[in-house]
């Protein structure tokens, strides 16, 4: 039996996942989160084989969520279930330790077939995403001028973009006011862009936000 957690900040998604798995005998679905800090602490309780993840998030967010589960649970395989398809969300989730990625159209079939792989310690990736992977792995351009953070950058960046005060991400991701502001900095500086409505703006360019 397959133990598998699913995470979404949306009830609706996460209860269709849940139906879609309910009658494959070999899957159970041993918990819901709607934050990446309730999957950590789900993931602890019940020790779920894989999480299936949604990406962009209140909160921690979706990479840095990968990388605390792999390092709270020995083994635990995290699948990417997400709508944003485009980089550079997959290269930064696979390099956080993610086993596969995976959209949220993909049918019943292809997500237990994803569960599988992964489990099995494989890798699996959607077809449309393998080949985003694949481009930017053989090209030396920047797809998006996203790629010039670093994850955690990144991370900040997605808090910002998504109305997170400075206050509350210095606590969630346990660091000072000053650390934040320091990569709210560090950000504008690599994009060239000098507040957070341009960052906004920008993330919704390269889809990395929906309006």
């Amino acid at each position: 039996m397959i133990k598998v957690l699913v995470v979404d900040d949306h009830e609706l998604v996460r209860t269709g996942i849940c139906r879609m798995l309910v009658d494959t005998p070999e899957i159970q679905v041993v918990g819901e989160a709607e934050s990446g800090e309730q999957a950590i602490e789900l993931a602890r309780q019940h020790q779920p084989d894989v999480v299936l993840l949604d990406v962009n998030m209140p909160g921690i967010g979706g990479v840095e969520t990968t990388r605390r589960l792999i390092q709270s649970v020995t083994g635990i395989k995290v699948l990417a279930v997400s709508g944003l398809s485009e980089e550079p969300y997959p290269s930064l989730l696979l390099k956080a330790g993610a086993s596969g990625y995976i959209t949220k159209g993909a049918p019943l079939d292809e997500m237990v077939r994803a569960i599988r792989k992964v489990m099995q310690g494989g890798k699996y990736f959607s077809a449309d995403i393998a080949e985003q992977l694949a481009s930017s792995y053989l090209s030396d351009q920047q797809n998006s001028p996203f790629d010039l953070l670093s994850e955690r950058e990144m991370q900040v960046a997605m808090m910002v973009v998504n109305c997170v005060s400075a206050q509350e991400i210095a606590d969630r991701l346990f660091v000072s006011v000053k650390t934040v502001n320091t990569y709210r900095y560090r950000i504008f500086e690599k994009l060239q862009i000098d507040s957070d409505v341009k960052l906004t703006h920008l993330a919704m360019r390269y889809r990395l936000i929906t309006p």
